[in-house]
């Protein structure tokens, strides 16, 4: 049985697969892994690169495009490794990275997920450590216009906490979620609180995940001293108007689910007209990226 079991969810990242496999398996040198990259049914043949890279990696084919949750899913059910790394196929891990997110997992038992510095390929910041999404986090989340006008506000610091745990010089700093860009995740955590929510098509999974395994007394990490290094919305940019409402469902499902349970809550409805609001300016302006 592995140690580790790497999953990539595929959908068109063209060369961006190539790269991510081989930062892991770079990253994995010497360690007992395996890998499962699962293709939710891309048409620009970015798939083809896995043969390279076997038989440590094994690739699954969808014929359709199931959504990123069901597909990690998929290779959470084929996998024995106790512990997951979930990473996109257009990130990729700098030296380093898993031996120091792996110490955190070690070092703290209660700790379910440990989530890495996540910059751009510019080497910008991007804001992967967050505080539990609210109605400000449109505003005030990691690209809400608010947010760089007034940084030093409590909502913008809630909602994006990055800057704060790497003033401190902490190796490790416990947040409400990571972005699921790239985590290491427990796997026997993950089972309990029957892994990701296939209801979120994409987006907002990483954060209902994370909020789910701190209501069953884990803990998440943000490790500012391991990288990892992503090109935001490879996949995305293929089907741009999808990927929007996507993103905006699935804001609605975690808001619905986490802050207003309840059908007859009255500030759904006011969630519902402003993330409406919000996806008919998106369609029409910028990329939906959070």
């Amino acid at each position: 049985m592995p140690d580790l079991t790497v999953i990539i969810v595929n959908y068109n990242a063209g060369d961006e697969l190539r790269r991510s496999l081989q930062s892991v398996a770079t990253e994995c040198a010497g360690l007992d892994w395996d890998a499962v990259v699962v293709d939710n049914a891309s048409t620009d043949g970015s798939a083809a690169c896995v043969p390279d890279f076997m038989p440590r990696v094994t690739l699954t084919q969808n014929t359709v495009n199931v959504g990123f949750g069901r597909a990690v899913n998929q290779a959470i059910a084929a996998s024995h490794a106790p512990l997951l790394l979930v990473i996109n196929p257009d990130c990729q891990l700098r030296p380093g990275a898993l031996s120091a997110l792996r110490a955190v997992l070690d070092a703290e038992p209660s700790c379910a997920v440990a989530g890495p510095r996540i910059l751009d390929p510019d080497g910008g910041v991007q804001g992967s450590a967050r505080g539990d999404p609210d109605m400000l986090t449109g505003i005030f989340g990691r690209t809400g216009g608010f947010r760089a006008l007034l940084p030093s506000t409590s909502a913008a610091r809630r909602n994006v906490v990055v800057e704060e745990a790497l003033a401190s010089g902490a190796s490790s700093v416990t947040v409400d979620w990571v972005s699921g860009a790239c985590m290491l995740m427990r796997a026997a955590a993950l089972r309990a609180v029957g892994g990701f929510d296939e209801q979120y098509f994409l987006y907002w999974e990483d954060a209902d995940v994370c909020r789910r395994l701190r209501q069953r007394g884990y803990h998440i990490r943000y490790v500012p001293v391991g990288v990892a290094v992503h090109a935001v919305g490879r996949s995305s940019r293929t089907a741009r108007a999808a990927s929007v409402r996507a993103f905006h469902a699935s804001a609605y499902r975690y808001y619905a689910t986490h802050v207003a349970p309840g059908a007859f809550n009255p500030r759904r409805i006011l969630a519902r007209a402003l993330l409406s609001t919000r996806c008919w300016l998106k369609l029409r302006t910028s990329n939906p990226e959070r």
